[in-house]
């Protein structure tokens, strides 16, 4: 055990020899190492940082909330002229459902709609996104308050000009002033303030309320502006089912009462999707695979690239050396001894490449947690692959030269070393 440890000391006095002496051959050869590592980290750190963000922003939802409309969250088999003739779902089919069906603990409608502004005297805020939604939304999505309420039934029933300001809004417009009892205009009329959401921070990802950013106000109100088949909206009803029910079931009860309603014939295919959050998430999954994926594919290139070149520096560095391992040949030293020599040194210039890939993943990371307001994160698993993958590379690149350089004659090295 002690030589092999004096066996790595010696490689690792080599490999920073060979830095120290032939700097800019060594540095261009591990470039390529450097690339590859910092490819493949900074994709998967990047992705891993999306991917927990996207599940942290769903963790408040309830993955079995079902969302009903004419189209669908995800991958279809039905053609895309077929879905183009699918009718909206509307408000009637919500209160008939919100009144038949069973097992279910809310159902709310809500338009999904362009974003808008709002002004408040001469304050504009911009690209706002807008929740038209009835009354059962504040529980659906468990939403919080700063100031003020929700809008109650009946101010949704008669789409009452009243508004729920996210955090962010209501900062831009009203400043550290009471917004609450406030008029602010969208849509070209005035809309009374009632409510501020808590400050819930930036979302990686929307279904359509909740975040600082966003406005809250009766569906019925636009209704009477668009109607239900208008292209700027796209009605969708919300559906919570209760705790613990069977969620298959369920689907089967809700396709059942609008295929009936509706007046679907049997054997026809249903005219609506219902789509299903958890469902969502595995769509965000798949997407998350795809991506590491292809950063695994376009940084394998340049890990081939690096290989290539730690084995072109051995191969010199074996020749350099020739008269050395010859000498220490004659000297005793078995062939096994000479291979882990040049296999050590091999996998140490690849590790030195493969941290400083790591570390400059880890400073722009840092940079664009604090220019973009996203974090990126670094994590322990990513620097132990990223380690993992440049010794591997190292060994695979060095095997050749070092069983060379384990095969030399003692007697022909001396000579050739002359």
């Amino acid at each position: 055990m002690l030589l092999y440890f004096r066996l790595l000391k010696e490689s690792f006095a080599f490999a920073m020899n060979a830095l120290r002496n032939n700097k800019l051959r060594t540095m261009l050869s591990l470039l390529g190492v450097t690339i590859g590592i910092f490819s493949i980290i900074a994709v998967l750190a990047a992705v891993d940082s999306l991917d927990r963000k996207i599940k942290a922003d769903l963790s408040t939802l309830d993955k079995n909330t079902i969302y009903l409309t004419s189209q669908s969250f995800g991958p279809t088999e039905v053609p895309r002229w077929k879905r183009e003739q699918f009718p909206n779902v509307n408000y009637e089919e919500y209160q008939y459902l919100k009144g038949s069906l069973n097992n279910v603990e809310n159902t709310c409608f809500q338009y999904f709609t362009s974003n808008q502004s709002i002004k408040q005297e001469s304050k504009t805020v911009s690209d706002v996104n807008m929740v038209p939604v009835t009354a059962e939304f504040v529980d659906i999505q468990r939403m919080e308050f700063s100031e003020g309420r929700f809008f109650n039934e009946s101010e949704s029933y008669a789409g009452k000009q009243v508004v729920v300001l996210g955090y962010d809004i209501a900062k831009s417009l009203f400043d550290d002033f009471d917004p609450i009892g406030k008029t602010v205009r969208m849509y070209g009329q005035q809309f009374t303030v009632i409510g501020v959401t808590k400050k819930k921070g930036e979302s990686g990802i929307e279904m359509g309320g909740g975040d600082d950013t966003s406005a809250f106000f009766p569906s019925t109100f636009l209704r009477r502006i668009y109607g239900d088949n208008n292209p700027k909206v796209l009605p969708v009803i919300i559906i919570k089912p209760e705790k613990g029910i069977d969620i298959e079931a369920l689907k089967g009860e809700i396709a059942q009462k609008l295929r009936n309603f509706r007046g679907v014939k049997q054997g026809d295919i249903d005219n609506f999707f219902i789509n299903i959050l958890s469902g969502f998430t595995d769509l965000i999954d798949g997407i998350i695979s795809n991506l590491k994926i292809g950063g695994w594919i376009i940084s394998l290139f340049s890990l081939l690239v690096g290989g290539f070149g730690i084995a072109n520096i051995m191969f010199v560095s074996v020749k350099e050396r020739t008269n050395l391992i010859g000498i220490q040949k004659s000297l005793g030293a078995k062939n096994k001894f000479i291979l882990f020599q040049f296999l050590f040194e091999a996998i140490i210039l690849c590790v030195i490449g493969g941290l400083i890939g790591l570390l400059l993943v880890w400073i722009i990371a840092m940079i664009l947690t604090q220019v973009l307001d996203f974090e990126f994160i670094l994590g322990f698993g990513n620097i132990i692959l990223g380690t993992s993958l440049a010794a591997i590379i190292g060994l695979i690149s060095g095997i050749l030269p070092a069983i060379s350089a384990s095969r030399l004659d003692p007697v022909e090295a001396i000579r050739s070393g002359m």
